[in-house]
């Protein structure tokens, strides 16, 4: 069998990736729709826009072409963002073989339709959710390039298909579980960029550690609550997907959902932070998404609901604090157990 593997597409995440691949095979290749991006990454090994200072190994091989990027390939890795899930996918369907391992790494809703990346895929390549791997966790490209220890799971309700993806990605600096609850890993990584904005924007208001670990954990509250109402199991919440990937992203300077949430916090608009920015903020779509989700479930999610008011009603910042601290009274454990644990349990 060929030892070619394939990302689509080349950013900051998708590059990293593909970084750690070629440490483990021969042959990666990375698509992209820029010329000029792929002709840089093949020339200088160099993907300066999203990986500044940064040198690629030189077994990875640039292409704008998809068909050349997936043939014979024998896993195919999508970091697209959730915007244009559906359209790489789409685009990836005529060169799609059965038997093709299939791995998205991308943390985030289809905003349309409240969908997990997943349904997304599996819609367009015409496959079940569970052929599937989703990759997730506490991983920053900016240091998984640098090759500091980063730890990983991938998820899947087909354990071969899963452990094919930990034999894939596993080595000395990048180490990988597997997990079986697909729909928990998903829903955590997108739903803990919601979190990390509020904790950017906690602290673009000056209001200290206090705050953001108070955040933190009630927004783990809250992204469980909607998890378990969506199928999940309520302990990967507290894995690498869930806690391990909210405190990263709510606390590192190379969080772009902590940046951006620290310039709304600092008084900026958020048409002056997305352009700041220069790359996708998740989060911000994933605040629409999830909003409309937890009406439809009827599920509380406060911090959500917040943040989705300074982002898109010109709620401030400051009240939207008011307005948490604010609520009605109660208990720690009918916070928790009640509205989360005895849930699952039902």
């Amino acid at each position: 069998m060929s030892d070619k593997v394939t990302v689509l597409v080349a950013g900051s995440w998708g590059t990293a990736l593909a970084s750690v691949l070629a440490a483990n095979h021969s042959e990666v290749y990375l698509w992209t729709r820029k010329p000029e991006q792929a002709a840089e990454i093949n020339s200088s090994h160099t993907n300066q826009h999203f990986l500044p200072g940064i040198t690629l190994p030189s077994n990875i091989i640039a292409t704008t072409d998809i068909e050349t990027a997936v043939k014979d390939s024998k896993a195919v890795v999508i970091v697209a963002p959730s915007s244009a899930m559906r359209q790489v996918a789409g685009a990836l369907k005529p060169y799609w073989k059965e038997g093709m391992l299939c791995i998205h790494a991308t943390k985030g809703f289809e905003t349309e339709t409240m969908k997990r990346m997943s349904t997304v895929i599996s819609e367009e390549l015409g496959c079940t959710e569970g052929e599937i791997v989703v990759l997730s966790g506490p991983s920053h490209a900016e240091e998984v390039v640098r090759l500091c220890p980063t730890t990983v799971v991938v998820a899947s309700a087909d354990e071969q298909r899963a452990a094919a993806a930990q034999e894939l990605f596993i080595n000395n600096d990048f180490r990988v579980y597997t997990n079986r609850d697909q729909v928990g890993v998903e829903l955590a990584g997108a739903l803990k960029n919601i979190i990390a904005l509020g904790a950017g924007l906690s602290d673009g208001l000056g209001f200290g550690d206090n705050a953001k670990a108070a955040l933190l954990t009630r927004g783990l509250a809250e992204i469980s609550r909607v998890g378990v109402e969506l199928g999940a199991n309520p302990l990967t919440f507290s894995g690498l997907a869930g806690l391990g990937d909210l405190v990263v992203t709510a606390t590192s300077k190379h969080s772009r959902n902590w940046r951006a949430g620290s310039m709304l916090g600092q008084g900026k608009p958020l048409a002056e932070v997305l352009e700041s920015m220069g790359m996708v903020v998740e989060g911000i779509r994933t605040t629409k998404a999830a909003y409309a989700i937890s009406l439809n479930l009827n599920v509380q999610m406060p911090i959500t609901d917040q943040i989705y008011h300074v982002l898109f009603q010109g709620r401030t910042p400051r009240s939207a604090v008011e307005a948490l601290m604010g609520r009605d009274r109660k208990t720690e454990m009918e916070a928790i157990s009640q509205e989360t644990w005895e849930q699952w349990h039902s």
